[in-house]
């Protein structure tokens, strides 16, 4: 047997976005290496038959970035989006069934973000700013009145900006200022692949459309909106809008949940419907529900799981997946009770879900297998299509954990021991990654990546502990409310529990501890060594370090600012850190600025910390030579601190 190389982790093929052909007969997807091997990203199509009967294979082939494949109503060709004629600039492609040279249906000078096949077959919507010269960016200060939450009418209004003067003649402040992009909104556009010819659909005045979901009869659409289409403030004004494709008629659906999301059509006897995600109110943190558009009803209220994404079946039911614990199920809406039954449990982690044919199309992945598409009958069983990836490697055996906090809460994780060996041959040095978010988890699924490198650093003779603390996803809105305001509280009680309950059982060595983390996990890793010395080694990648300046600097703005202040800032306690500390950070990064590492960097002066800044990332790292590199730094640093 092999042993894991941090070439195979970034090297490897990670498959997303299967869609079933409507005759359920089909299924093409996307795949991609972990890490970008070049300036830009690449990814290819594949398509398979959905029983599994024999291997996928690449549809199209040549250097580009494929993402988005749609089915034509007859099953017969797909539709995506591609940069293969501009790299970076993504246009609408079309292949037939069988492969061969794609047609290109698009040249839009600014590309085209998103679209939506209409049912059909005869055009398809799609969005993209207005085709013009690019213009100067200069982001502005709108001033809009206390009413700008409403929908602007069709026709539009103009705001005007006030500058500082104004103000002393009396001008009033305004209620809920936000920043515009000056011609960057997208906007929705009709294609007739047939001739070509473009034609704008509605009028949303200077509102950014996120988002559009035709409705299976081809009579509406269904379509998601922002005041501004730069978020930077980390507060827009969202609208759900029903629109005639036909005349451009338009029925406002009113203002939805915040974070709305996922557009998904179903009906029932009375007609057809439309549902969301979006964050469960009223705060601005908490977990993720289902919504019925027109009242925003939700549709989830009570239950102990989180939906995470929305499907319609194809047969006009409406389906979701729900993170539960440390599984994943899919439910079925039952339009009689209002309520969402199971129809299958999987161990481990599903996404991208789609359907079509009476069969779904899932991504999963379990503790023993990497991401691979599935298919099969929602109730399940799924086949898995093609051989799994990463075989002949020794992994380290990963357990499921479950325990309570200090004050009851139901608490779980994972543990994954060094290759080959058992508890019995513990205590082991103990290296605890943090989830960001902090609304995420650890499914029981395969732990292999660029960061969430749980059998990377196993392989190096570490017992690996993966926590899903309070304030994260698979427990419910309760569960995922409870850390605002108060990040670094509790949520850190339930880390020191469960390593606690490591040192006890002895697996883990208390004298050898560490912690890692990336974004909220990084947060979580400098609050740790800002507030124990039990840790004797830490990497903070991409963490928040001040969360007022993160409010005032970051995307998130006024959702950063809910979930801490000054006294939950690991710069306010900096003072204190004693653990050796590795500050990992995108020099680019617009979520966590780079300001952030720096302020940890200037606070620890001349104590033992590395600070390592990787040029051209942003949030995440995506350039497989930095994957590379973050891999050995993180291992070679908890192999030296912990020895």
């Amino acid at each position: 047997m092999g042993e894991l190389t941090a070439e195979a982790v970034v090297d490897r093929l990670v498959p997303r976005t299967p869609r079933l052909s409507p005759d359920g007969r089909w299924v093409a997807f996307v795949s991609a290496p972990v890490g970008r091997p070049g300036k830009h990203p690449e990814s290819g199509l594949w398509l398979g038959p959905a029983d599994g009967s024999e291997p996928p294979r690449e549809l199209v082939t040549g250097a580009a970035e494929d993402e988005e494949p749609r089915w034509s109503p007859d099953s017969g060709s797909v539709y995506f989006l591609s940069d293969r004629a501009d790299r970076g600039t993504a246009q609408l492609h079309r292949v037939g069934r069988e492969g061969g040279a794609p047609e290109q249906l698009t040249d839009w000078r600014a590309g085209i973000s998103a679209f939506e096949l209409m049912p059909d077959g005869g055009s398809v919507v799609f969005l993209a700013p207005e085709e013009k010269a690019t213009a100067p960016d200069p982001r502005i200060r709108i001033v809009r009145p206390a009413s700008s939450g409403s929908v602007p009418a069709n026709t539009g209004t103009a705001t005007t900006a006030i500058a500082g003067p104004a103000a002393a003649t009396g001008a009033v402040p305004p209620s809920r200022p936000t920043w515009d992009t000056v011609d960057r909104p997208d906007r929705l556009w009709l294609l007739d692949p047939s001739t070509g010819a473009v034609r704008a659909l509605g009028d949303f005045g200077s509102r950014h459309v996120v988002e559009a979901a035709a409705r299976p009869d081809g009579r509406a659409l269904a379509v998601l909106t922002w005041s501004a289409a730069d978020r930077e403030p980390g507060m827009y004004e969202p609208a759900l809008h029903l629109l005639d494709p036909a005349t451009g008629a338009r029925q406002e659906l009113g203002v939805p949940a915040r974070e709305s999301s996922s557009l998904t059509w179903w009906r029932d006897e009375t007609g057809w419907h439309l549902a969301y995600l979006g964050i469960t109110p009223p705060g601005l943190i908490g977990g993720t529900a289902v919504f019925a558009a027109g009242d925003h009803r939700n549709l989830t209220a009570g239950m102990s799981v989180c939906p995470v994404e929305l499907a319609e079946s194809g047969d006009g039911s409406l389906l979701a997946l729900f993170a539960e614990g440390l599984d994943t199920t899919i439910r079925r809406l039952d339009p009689a009770s209002g309520t969402f039954t199971e129809l299958c449990r999987v161990t481990g982690g599903l996404q991208h879900l789609s359907a079509g044919g009476g069969r779904i199309a899932v991504v999963g992945s379990t503790a023993t297998e990497p991401e691979a598409v599935h298919c099969g009958p929602p109730v399940g069983p799924l086949t898995r299509l093609g051989e799994p990836q990463l075989r002949g490697i020794t992994w380290g055996t990963q357990e499921r954990l479950s325990y309570r906090a200090d004050d009851g809460w139901e608490l779980d994780g994972l543990l994954i021991l060094p290759p080959g060996r058992t508890r019995a041959d513990g205590p082991f040095p103990l290296v605890t990654i943090v989830h960001g978010g902090p609304y995420d988890r650890y499914a029981d699924q395969f732990q292999v990546g660029w960061f969430r490198c749980g059998q990377w650093l196993a392989a190096a003779g570490f017992a690996v502990f993966l926590p899903n603390p309070r304030g994260g996803l698979g427990h419910g809105h309760a569960f995922a409310a409870s850390v605002a305001g108060d990040v670094g509280g509790a949520e850190f009680t339930d880390l020191l529990t469960g390593i606690d309950l490591l040192v006890e059982e002895g697996v883990a060595d208390g004298d050898r501890l560490g912690i890692s983390g990336g974004s909220h996990g990084g947060f979580m890793a400098a609050w740790a060594v800002a507030n124990t010395d039990r840790f004797k080694a830490a990497v903070v990648v991409a963490g928040v370090i001040d969360w007022p300046l993160l409010a005032a600097t970051g995307e998130y703005g006024r959702y950063d600012l809910a979930l801490g202040g000054r006294e939950n800032s690991p710069i306010t306690h900096a003072d204190r850190i004693a653990t050796p500390v590795l500050i990992i950070h995108g020099e680019d990064d617009t979520n966590v600025p780079l300001s952030q590492a720096e302020l940890l960097h200037h606070a620890l002066g001349d104590r033992e910390h590395e600070f390592v800044v990787y040029p051209r990332e942003g949030h995440s790292l995506r350039e497989r030579g930095h994957q590379l590199d973050l891999l050995h730094r993180t291992r070679a640093w908890f192999s030296h601190l912990l020895a």
